[in-house]
């Protein structure tokens, strides 16, 4: 590991799958020709942490405390920063920045940040979320703070995009739900969106920009990106 660099630290296991992706994304991402080249990552793979969705809907704030006492373990396990790999779960960000005297790098500013710097700066953009995201008003809000008028799924599509994360979520990565996850951003555009948030984690694990024909702003990869810059660390794809 290069000398001076940064430890991150990652609230996982929101789901298990889409944490593996996260950190698979931060070694692939990570220009390194050795193995102390590579960034150290301290991951909690907290899989006890409530489901975020019911939570939200029911006004629990147990999700909220667990994820508090799982950034205060990576603190004090040596973490320089954290980053969370699930969207949804940023609704928590408040009970996070005060359990920790670390920053915590939130995936919603990072992404929606990643949005507004696409040219042409999109005027609509969509957000497939899952319910507790959208019911959190996460990225509504940031969009409309920056002027862009967010674009989600009616009711019906909603329903078949939950479905299909909880697919994803049971190990089902197949094609029925690329092609579903296809369906659903098409219905964005076709709405009026001039660029797509993937504002799931298990989004990227179907879908990838190659796969649509509007532009698709990942998350994930949005947030990966910064926690390794934010390490010190280099981009693969950025060589000199």
């Amino acid at each position: 590991m290069t000398s001076g660099t940064k430890i991150i630290g990652v609230i996982g296991g929101l789901g298990p799958a889409a944490t593996l992706d996260f950190f698979g994304r931060i070694i692939s991402k990570t220009k390194a020709l050795r193995d102390q080249d590579h960034l150290r990552v301290i991951i909690d793979n907290n899989t006890r942490i409530p489901d975020r969705n019911a939570a939200l809907r029911d006004n629990d704030p147990e999700p909220g405390l667990a994820i508090a006492a799982t950034s205060r373990g990576l603190e004090i396990a040596g973490a320089d920063f954290l980053v969370m790999a699930c969207n949804t779960a940023h609704a928590y960000a408040r009970e996070i920045r005060a359990a920790v005297t670390i920053p915590f790098i939130s995936m919603i500013d990072e992404t929606v940040a990643a949005v507004l710097a696409l040219s042409p700066r999109p005027k609509r953009v969509g957000v497939l979320g899952v319910d507790g995201c959208l019911a959190a008003d996460l990225y509504q809000d940031a969009l409309r703070a920056e002027g862009v008028e967010p674009v989600t799924l009616d009711a019906a599509a909603q329903a078949r995009f939950m479905a299909t994360v909880y697919q994803i979520k049971s190990g089902d990565a197949g094609e029925a739900q690329r092609a579903a996850m296809f369906s659903l951003a098409e219905t964005l555009s076709a709405a009026g969106a001039q660029a797509v948030i993937a504002g799931c984690t298990e989004i990227p694990l179907v879908l990838s920009q190659e796969d649509v024909f509007t532009p698709l702003v990942s998350s994930t990869d949005v947030l990966v990106e910064r926690a390794i810059l934010a390490a010190g660390g280099t981009l693969r794809d950025h060589l000199a």
